[in-house]
């Protein structure tokens, strides 16, 4: 993890080797003192380069000066500012603080600094390149390269003190994303429902309290939905509810996540192209306990609690089988009528256990629920789905002021009898057209009259291409638009 600290700029002399970077804004970049001061120390070559570049301090514009004096070994130069001119936000700070730690190849470590126009984002431009720096090589045996890899960045600040307060809450909401990663991350011979739980254990020492619901507790409970789909695994399935209590006598906020370690379809199988993936399946769950994490660790004034069902769902002798009919938590029976539609039988009972036991004040579920919100939305937005247009216009707003983007999809009662069985109270598939929104209706039958919120994370968990502020593979996409959904309730309470 880059180990990030606040300071002032460094001399630019012979001293030591120094890598710089530093974030402009528009054309205001050069008349800036530290490029000022940069561009003295590199003999002009830093404003000649920006000038052969074209670089006008606009989003996406990068210029990099390897060895370009007798002290510094490398300053890089990254634009933030809207090409339409609109004031810059904290997202294009954080992702051009991404792009910077990037750029910053072959030193171990480096300052990096703002333009005084918009130095009151130094702490938002250590989370992005803390969260660029994201590397899970826990399983490569040998080095990609011999050259230094950056370790230690000092984010230059005006005001160091100010900084540094600002970047606690921050910190922890890095430290949460980076769990969401390395658990997406993980293969499934490692991380089962067992060892998915003994990690969230672990999380006793940041002072969040845990509970762990075995199959014996889930089968007395009548957990019928969740136990059907982990019947075919030899791994055996949990349900762990993670409190975090910090806001009195409140009733909390609950955070319900999809954890199939492994989703082979079941019986239903899925081809073996891309099967590697379902590794991801867990990925709901994974936000989850990465937001926990985050609300603990910055001691957030709320209560909050997250419920993660955590299932491998596998081919066997066991195995559930199409046509099945299982009886859910709720009462209510379900007819199977495909295994790899295994997400929200899961949700289902947790849903309903959680509205029933803790009475919260609200509901949010993430899954990497439905290929089909892949085909609607790709994989720049979740697909969001509500019986609360409040809460949907607030989670709506969190994902835009952290750049994660959420897209209210349609419910509605034409969909909901979709998913009506001949011979159970529903089916839990209803056809191919539609079916994100009909898994959202399924979903919804079993939240009551509670306030809630579905995010279906299929397409935002995982990525085949790098962003400013992540790598190719696990994004921990829902964790900080949570941490800020919070942090709107803590502003209210």
């Amino acid at each position: 993890m880059l180990d990030i600290s606040f300071g002032s700029l460094p001399a630019l002399n012979d001293a030591q080797p120094q890598a710089v970077a530093l974030i402009g804004h528009g054309k205001a970049t050069f008349e800036d003192s530290t490029f000022k001061a940069l561009d003295d120390a590199t003999a002009g070559a830093l404003s000649r380069a920006a000038s052969f570049k074209g670089f006008k301090g606009e989003v996406g514009q990068i210029v990099v000066l390897t060895a370009p004096s007798a002290g510094l070994s490398q300053v890089v130069l990254v634009g933030c500012a809207a090409k339409d001119g609109s004031a810059v936000g904290s997202v294009a700070v954080e992702n051009a603080g991404g792009s910077a730690a990037k750029a910053l190849d072959g030193v171990a470590d480096a300052a990096l600094a703002l333009t005084a126009d918009i130095a009151e984002f130094a702490p938002e431009a250590a989370l992005g390149a803390r969260l660029a720096r994201y590397d899970f090589a826990l399983y490569r045996t040998k080095k990609s390269s011999e050259r230094p890899v950056l370790k230690a960045l000092t984010v230059v600040a005006s005001d160091v003190a100010a900084a540094e307060a600002r970047w606690t809450a921050l910190d922890a909401v890095s430290r949460g994303v980076f769990l969401t990663r390395d658990l997406i991350s993980e293969p499934a011979n490692i991380l089962s429902p067992e060892t998915f739980t003994a990690r969230i254990e672990a999380l006793r020492e940041t002072g969040l309290e845990v509970e762990v619901l075995d199959e014996a507790a889930m089968q007395e409970l009548g957990f019928g939905a969740l136990l059907g789909v982990a019947q075919g695994s030899a791994n055996k399935p949990r349900t762990v509810i993670v409190r975090h209590n910090g806001g009195g006598d409140e009733a909390p906020l609950a955070f319900i996540g999809k954890g199939v370690t492994f989703d082979s379809g079941g019986i239903s199988i899925k081809p073996a192209a891309g099967m590697d993936e379902m590794k991801t399946d867990m990925g709901g769950a994974a936000t989850v306990i990465g937001l926990m994490s985050a609300l603990a660790r910055r001691k957030a004034p709320v209560n909050a609690i997250g419920v993660v069902g955590l299932v491998e769902n596998m081919v066997s002798d066991r195995a559930q089988r199409p046509g099945d009919i299982v009886t859910s938590y709720s009462g209510q029976t379900i007819e199977v009528l495909n295994t790899d539609a295994e997400g929200r039988l899961v949700l289902a009972d947790v849903l309903a256990y959680t509205k029933d036991r803790f009475k919260p004040k609200l509901m949010v579920d993430l899954a990497t629920l439905t290929g089909a919100i892949v085909v609607s939305l790709g994989t720049e937005n979740a697909g969001l789905f509500s019986n609360d247009d409040t809460l949907a216009s607030g989670l709506f707003e969190a994902g835009k002021q952290v750049g994660e983007g959420l897209w209210r999809m349609p419910m509605g009662e034409a969909y909901n009898r979709q998913i009506d069985s001949d011979i159970a109270d529903m089916k839990n598939i209803g056809g191919r057209p539609g079916s994100a929104i009909l898994a959202a209706e399924f979903l919804k039958r079993f939240v009551g009259e509670t306030g809630w919120a579905h995010l279906d994370i299929a397409g935002t968990t995982w990525k085949t291409t790098a962003s400013p502020t992540a790598p190719k593979g696990a994004t921990g996409f829902g964790v900080r638009l949570l941490n800020q959904f919070v942090q709107s309730h803590e502003a209210r309470a």
